[in-house]
C-alpha cells in the first residue's frame, strides 16, 4: 500500500495556529502593554477550530490562555480589568473553535458518507466495463458535471448476448438525482432486453416502451445502441445520439450518420417512424468511439467546440485505457477548467478474434 505524503498547504495551515500566537506574543513583548495586543492570541484557537479537530483546538486554547497569563502578568495587566477581559476573550474563542471544529468534523463524515453510498451506486448503476467481450477490447472514462459527484445523466453498458455483443451509450435530458433515475431505468431495460431481443430494433423498442412508461413530461433520453455479431461489421440503431466515430487501420476518421433522424426514447408516442439500424464495416485494428455531447459540446475560452475527429491520434496508444485517459485529458485541457456537461466515452478495439464468438465478459 502507498502512503501519500501530507501536502504542503496542509502542513502549513496546521502551524498557523501556533504561528500567530507566536507573533502576537512578539508584538506585544516588543511594543509593550499599552499598544493592547494580547486579545489577539486568540487568533489561535481561532484559526485551529477552523482547520483542526476539536482536541487539537483545545490544546491550542489551553496553550492561548497561558501565553494570555504569562504576557499580562509581564506587561501587569491583572492589576486592572484588561488581563481578565484578554483571558475572556481567549476562552470564549477557544470555546467557539472547539464548537466550529465538532460541526466540521460532522460535516465531513456525514460527506464521507455520502461519497462512500455514492460510489455504490456507481458500481449498481454504471459498472464496469468488461476489459474483452468476443473479439472487443473496452474501455471507459465518464467525467460527472456536477461537483464531488461520481455519477449523473451519462450512461454506458456492454453486455454479450446469445445475439451478440451489445453496447449502449446514453444521454438523459437535465441533470441531478432525477437523470440519475432515468439512467436507472434506461440501463436496467437494456440489460434485460439485451438478451431477450434477437434484433437490435426489437431492442430499442423495448427502451422505448421502458422509458415512456417511467418518464413524465418532456424528459427524454438520447441513445445510440451497437452490435457486433458474426460478420465484421456493427450495426448501428441511433436515438438522436450524436454520431459515433470509427478509427480505421490507417488511421482514417468517420462519424457513420443514420440513413434517417430519429426521436430520443421517451419522445416514440409522438407517432414518428422510429431508427432505422445501419451497419458499418469493423475490422481488426478498427476501433469505435461513442461518446456523450459533453464531449463534442465543451468549448474552449474562446468558444470553440472540442474537435473529436482531430484528436484521434491520441487513440494510437497500445494501451486503451492510458489512450482514453489521455483523451479524456485533452478534453480537460480544451475546456480549460471542469466540464460543464457530463461527458461519457466509451471505446472499443477490435483485436481479432472471430467476431462470432461472444465469449464470457472478462
Amino acid at each position: 500500500m502507498t502512503v501519500s505524503k501530507p501536502r504542503s498547504g496542509s502542513v502549513l495551515l496546521s502551524w498557523l495556529p501556533v504561528a500567530a500566537m507566536a507573533v502576537v506574543a512578539a508584538a506585544d513583548v516588543v511594543a509593550g502593554p499599552g499598544v493592547g495586543f494580547l486579545p489577539l492570541v486568540s487568533l489561535g484557537p481561532a484559526f485551529s477550530g477552523l482547520v483542526g479537530g476539536w482536541r487539537r483546538t483545545a490544546s491550542i486554547g489551553v496553550v492561548a490562555l497561558l501565553v494570555c497569563v504569562g504576557l499580562g502578568l509581564y506587561d501587569g495587566l491583572f492589576e486592572e480589568r484588561r488581563g481578565f477581559t484578554a483571558m475572556a476573550s481567549v476562552a470564549g474563542v477557544t470555546g467557539a473553535g472547539i464548537a466550529a471544529a465538532v460541526m466540521r468534523s460532522r460535516r465531513e463524515a456525514e460527506l464521507a458518507s455520502v461519497k462512500s453510498i455514492a460510489e455504490v451506486a456507481q458500481r449498481v448503476l454504471l459498472r464496469p466495463v468488461p476489459r474483452s467481450a468476443g473479439p472487443l477490447q473496452a474501455a471507459v472514462s465518464y467525467t460527472s458535471a456536477v461537483a464531488e459527484a461520481r455519477i449523473g445523466g451519462d450512461l454506458y453498458e456492454v453486455v454479450a448476448s446469445p445475439h451478440g455483443i451489445r453496447v449502449i451509450v446514453g444521454d438523459v435530458q437535465g441533470k441531478g438525482l432525477a437523470a440519475v433515475e432515468t439512467a436507472a431505468v434506461v440501463l436496467g431495460a437494456f440489460r434485460e432486453a439485451a438478451h431477450d431481443e434477437p434484433d437490435l430494433v426489437g431492442l430499442g423498442e423495448r427502451l422505448e416502451r421502458s422509458v415512456a412508461r417511467e418518464l413524465e413530461g418532456e424528459r427524454f433520453v438520447t441513445a445510440v445502441l451497437a452490435e457486433f455479431g458474426s460478420e465484421r461489421e456493427v450495426v448501428f440503431l441511433n436515438h438522436g445520439h450524436p454520431a459515433p466515430m470509427v478509427v480505421r487501420e490507417d488511421g482514417s476518421v468517420a462519424f457513420p450518420q443514420p440513413p434517417s433522424y430519429a426521436l430520443p426514447l421517451g419522445l416514440g408516442a409522438h407517432g414518428l417512424e422510429g431508427p432505422k439500424p445501419y451497419r458499418v464495416d469493423f475490422a481488426p485494428g478498427d476501433q469505435l468511439l461513442l461518446y456523450t455531447d459533453g464531449v463534442t459540446e465543451a468549448r474552449d475560452p474562446q468558444g470553440s467546440f472540442y474537435p473529436l475527429g482531430d484528436r484521434a491520434e491520441l487513440l494510437k496508444e497500445p494501451d486503451a485505457h492510458r489512450a482514453l485517459e489521455a483523451l479524456r485529458a485533452d478534453l480537460v485541457r480544451h475546456a480549460a477548467g471542469p466540464l460543464h456537461d457530463d461527458a461519457a466515452i466509451l471505446l472499443l478495439r477490435y483485436h481479432g478474434h472471430a467476431a462470432g464468438q461472444c465469449s464470457p465478459i472478462e
